[in-house]
C-alpha cells in the first residue's frame, strides 16, 4: 500500500465515510440516528463545525483539481468531478441552512426515501472503493 496514491486513498476515505456512516446508523437505530442528527449534527441554529468542514469541503477540491493538472493519472478528472459535487451540498448547508435542515427532517421522516438514500450510498461507496482499487 505504500504505493497507494491521492486519488485512491480519496477513494478509500470517502467510501469509509459513507458505509461506515450506513454502520452507526444501524447500530444507533432508525430513531436514534434521526434524534442525533437533528439534536446534535443540524440543530435548528447553525452548528459551527459546518464552517469549518465547508472551508476544509471547499480546500480539498482545490487541492484534488490541482493534483489533476500536476499528476499524470488516468481517469483522476472523475473522481476530482465527483467531488466537486460535494460542493453542492456544503454551499447549500453553508448559505440556505434553513432550506438544507427542512430537507433533511422531511427526509428522516420518510423511510421509503430513506432506504433509497442508504442503498445508494452502499452502491457508490463500493464503485468508490473499486475506484480506489482498480483505477488509481
Amino acid at each position: 500500500m505504500a504505493n497507494v496514491n491521492f486519488f485512491s486513498l480519496l477513494c478509500f476515505f470517502w467510501a469509509l465515510i459513507g458505509i461506515g456512516s450506513r454502520v452507526i446508523m444501524g447500530i444507533m437505530g432508525r430513531e436514534g440516528w434521526n434524534k442525533w442528527e437533528l439534536n446534535q449534527a443540524y440543530t435548528e441554529k447553525k452548528p459551527r463545525w459546518i464552517y469549518l468542514v465547508g472551508g476544509f469541503t471547499i480546500l480539498l477540491i482545490g487541492y484534488t483539481w490541482y493534483r489533476v493538472f500536476t499528476s499524470d493519472i488516468q481517469y483522476d478528472w472523475i473522481i476530482a468531478a465527483l467531488v466537486s459535487l460535494t460542493g453542492i451540498k456544503v454551499s447549500t448547508i453553508l448559505f440556505q441552512y434553513d432550506q438544507f435542515r427542512k430537507f433533511a427532517v422531511k427526509l428522516l421522516g420518510d423511510k421509503k426515501k430513506m432506504l433509497k438514500l442508504n442503498i445508494s450510498i452502499i452502491i457508490f461507496s463500493i464503485v468508490l472503493i473499486w475506484m480506489g482499487l482498480y483505477l488509481y
